[in-house]
This record gives structure tokens, C-alpha cells and sequence, in this order.
């Protein structure tokens, strides 16, 4: 047997300081009864969640000088542990629903369709799938709006009713913003409307330029001085009393071409292999029936050495 990488798996904390966590405790804040709240947040009439799409916790902590407004806040704040995996699918999914992966069931990028035979992209949908029954389960939107809690989302136009924005977070007001002035704006009006309300904010450039620059990138770093701006802007427009918080649903590690697998162009690690979901940095190897302990055994003996095999149990 190959030997096993050095450095273990970091299991979430779930139930204690995980994305879901985050949304529960500010259900919790804004007076939801039955919502847990283990992060111990402080009573609030009116909260703002941020969500940075791409920005982690290591990735500000090392580029303090393109984001010096969000930097001096994560002085005095705490990190999170997005879920596993850490994807834009999964991680949405936990903070729209309060409950994380193996409760809501978004487990990835690509996962496969029970009984069709063929992988459902998250981001892309595919229109034969119900997303109510794919994750029937309430969001924090409907449970917050069932409480008299009013409920807003402020994300691009493009995201309004798609399959991903149905499943884990519906029963929002959509507003659609297509520019950071935008996101301000719709915001702060949003956020006026009622006294008692949460309003959730998302931005996605950032992770966009990531896949497309890397994260190391000088447009990565320039792209974060505009998420910096937009923080900065949101406290600055939003009603007196109201709470905001920031926080990523993932971070980012450029992954090197020498560390990728192609399973094109082997067929040892090819075979037994039916459909292979997730995404490059985190596959679900979907096995041809029966082949599951062999596919299992040839991938731990070829890369224990810099990924982690592990079964479905």
C-alpha cells in the first residue's frame, strides 16, 4: 500500500462553527424560534450577509494590502469551516439551508441523477429536474419569512429562478443586481423596507477570476480591491442598527497541471469507472456495478500519495 499523504482531512465542525452554523445563528438573532444558534450572535432587527464567492479565509489573510476595509475587520472576527466539499454548489446550499451537506443533499459540482444515468451540474441545472424535490427541505428564507422575518436576496439577474437558486434558497425577494453600485443599492433599499429583516448579498467576480486568472494573479488581487470597496460601501449605505456580516462560501488553491489526472489517458484509473463527478479537486468516482473494491484499491495504491481515497462509508 502506497503511503498515505502527511497531513489529515480537516473535518468540519458541523453543528458548531460551519457555514449552516452562520445561518442559524442569524435566524436565531433576529428572534426565529427553534433555530440554534452556536456561534452565540447578538440580538439584531436587521442583518446583511455578505457572501464573497472564492474569498477564504487564508487567501485575505495573505493579500491584506488589496483589501485593507476587510482585513481590519477579520482582525477581531473568527474563521469558518465551509463543509465538505468546499464548492460554490455545496457551500450556497449550506447557507441558504442552515443544514449541511449530507442533510441537503447538494453534495457537489456534478453529482449523479438516481436513475438516469447521467451527472446534474449545480450551477448549470439540468430543466427534467424538480429542484424542490431534489432538496425538498425549507431554506432559512422560507423559515425566516413563516417567523414574519422578511427575507431578500440581492444577487445577479441571471441567477433569478435558476435550478440551484430554487433548491437552496428560495422564498427570498429577489432583487436583481448586475454591478457593484447595484448590490449597494438594492441593499440598502431592500434593507429599509421593514424593521425586521435579513437581506443576503452575493458577489461572484472574485471566484470567477480566480478560475480564470488564478488566485496567486495580479487580477485576483485587483478584482479583491473591488470586493473591498463593496464592503466598505455596504456599511456605509445600510440603515443605522443594522448588522452586517461577511463571509466566503469556499476558498481557492490553484491546483498544478503535474498534480491532475487525466483519466483520458489512463486506463488503469479509468477502469471500473462508470462517471466521475465532483469536480477536479474533489471527484466522486460513480463505479460500473461490482467494481467498487478493485476501483477503491487501484486508486489508493496510485494516488495515497497526494489525495485522500476514500469509500462512500
Amino acid at each position: 500500500m502506497a503511503e498515505q499523504p502527511s497531513v489529515a482531512p480537516t473535518l468540519p465542525p458541523y453543528g458548531e462553527a460551519t457555514l449552516a452554523d452562520l445561518s442559524t445563528s442569524i435566524l436565531a438573532s433576529l428572534g426565529a424560534a427553534g433555530e440554534a444558534n452556536p456561534l452565540n450572535l447578538a440580538a439584531a432587527d436587521r442583518v446583511c450577509l455578505l457572501v464573497v464567492d472564492g474569498l477564504g479565509w487564508e487567501l485575505l489573510r495573505d493579500n491584506q494590502a488589496a483589501a485593507p476595509f476587510l482585513s481590519e475587520l477579520a482582525m477581531t472576527a473568527r474563521p469558518l469551516v465551509a463543509g465538505f466539499p468546499a464548492t460554490t454548489v455545496t457551500s450556497l446550499s449550506s447557507l441558504g439551508t442552515g443544514r449541511p451537506p449530507g442533510q441537503h443533499g447538494m453534495l457537489g459540482y456534478q453529482v449523479l441523477q438516481p436513475g438516469r444515468g447521467r451527472l446534474l451540474n449545480g450551477l448549470r441545472w439540468d430543466p427534467g429536474v424538480d429542484p424542490m424535490t431534489w432538496q425538498p427541505g425549507s431554506t432559512i428564507y422560507e423559515r425566516a419569512a413563516a417567523q414574519g422575518i422578511a427575507a431578500f436576496r440581492i444577487a445577479p439577474s441571471s441567477f433569478r429562478g435558476s435550478g440551484l437558486s430554487v433548491a437552496s434558497m428560495r422564498g427570498a425577494d429577489y432583487r436583481s443586481a448586475d454591478s457593484l453600485g447595484a448590490l449597494v443599492a438594492e441593499t440598502a433599499d431592500a434593507l429599509r423596507e421593514t424593521h425586521r429583516c435579513l437581506a443576503t448579498v452575493y458577489y461572484g467576480s472574485l471566484d470567477a477570476t480566480g478560475h480564470a486568472h488564478g488566485s496567486t494573479s495580479a487580477a485576483w488581487r485587483y478584482q479583491l480591491g473591488h470586493v473591498d470597496k463593496l464592503a466598505e460601501q455596504l456599511v456605509s449605505a445600510v440603515p443605522q442598527n443594522t448588522v452586517l456580516h461577511i463571509t466566503a462560501d469556499h476558498g481557492m488553491v490553484d491546483a498544478p497541471h503535474a498534480l491532475r489526472i487525466d483519466l483520458a489517458y489512463d486506463a488503469e484509473l479509468a477502469r471500473g469507472v462508470r462517471h466521475v463527478g465532483g469536480e477536479p479537486r474533489s471527484l466522486q468516482l460513480y463505479c460500473e456495478q461490482g467494481a467498487t473494491d478493485d476501483v477503491l484499491f487501484t486508486w489508493r495504491e496510485r494516488v495515497d500519495t497526494r489525495a485522500w481515497v476514500l469509500s462512500r462509508e
